[in-house]
């Protein structure tokens, strides 16, 4: 079989598995499995794949469609530019949660100190010490296997610009910040289960649900940031769609000023940010 025959095949069964980016996905595991690149696929395309790639592809396709995430099979997702380990114990990394990142690197001073709650992979306090000025950060997680991957991903990255804490939201945070970022979980409770197969079934619940509200992490957060932030600190939160007047109300409650919802790439109301 070649490689043009591998991928038409490849396409085909992930289609009829009801794959939403088929053709990118068999592309993706194709050049994942190989190493090849698309430009040497359009001059080798009609070449023969060897018996152990061949099955290696198989394998991984079977995989990718039973609806396992393709950054679950691949073991990375792209994210600001850098590249992340990730697994089945934390949120894959998200274009929409670019901007929390973009965001906070537009109002965090130089040489800041920066708590990350809810950090799952450390994507969001990594990238901010990987792109900001002598930015510093602490990621704060409840599982400790989402702890594995954020300690890995920054010892890679950023080395010891990032330190990773074990805690529930506030426990085990001590000290005082010039900003606190969090993607905290946000999904109303009943929501879940109407989710794509991928994410419900395959990414942890943990980092999904908000409660019955989807605010219960805003309400937590907000209300005790004051008590971590140094003066004129700010806290950047991202958003559900839907949320942006609910979480600003209670930035405004909690006596958070300029007040911002910030909309992504896609027009939704993605983050909400103020300073003491």
């Amino acid at each position: 079989m070649t490689y043009k025959q591998a991928l038409e095949k490849a396409i085909l069964l992930l289609e009829s598995e009801a794959i939403a980016d088929a053709k990118i996905d068999a592309w993706y595991l194709l050049s994942f499995v190989t190493g090849i690149t698309k430009a040497r696929f359009f001059l080798e395309q009609n070449q023969e794949i060897d018996e152990i790639t061949l099955y290696k592809y198989k394998d991984v396709l079977l995989k990718r469609a039973s609806h396992i995430p393709l950054q679950h099979i691949t073991g990375e997702q792209e994210f600001m530019g850098l590249s992340f380990w990730v697994n089945e114990h934390v949120l894959i990394p998200r274009q929409d949660t670019e901007t929390l990142v973009e965001e906070a690197l537009k109002v965090i001073p130089s040489g800041s100190h920066v708590l990350d709650l809810c950090t799952g992979s450390g994507c969001v306090i990594i990238s901010l010490a990987a792109l900001g000025q002598g930015l510093t950060g602490v990621g704060v997680d409840i599982s400790e296997e989402a702890l594995t991957v954020a300690r890995e991903n920054g010892e890679r990255i950023v080395g010891p610009k990032v330190n990773f804490v074990s805690g529930n939201l506030w426990s085990g945070v001590t000290g005082k910040y010039n900003a606190i970022v969090s993607n905290p979980p946000y999904i109303r409770t009943e929501e879940i289960e109407k989710l794509t197969t991928e994410v419900k079934d395959h990414e942890p619940r943990i980092a999904l649900d908000g409660t019955d509200d989807g605010l219960y992490f805003y309400r937590q957060i907000i209300g005790n940031a004051s008590k971590y932030l140094v003066e004129e600190g700010w806290l950047l939160v991202e958003i559900g769609y839907d949320q942006g007047p609910d979480v600003k109300a209670l930035f405004d409650d909690a006596g958070f000023k300029d007040v911002e919802v910030i909309k992504d790439l896609a027009g939704n109301n993605r983050v909400v940010k103020g300073h003491l």
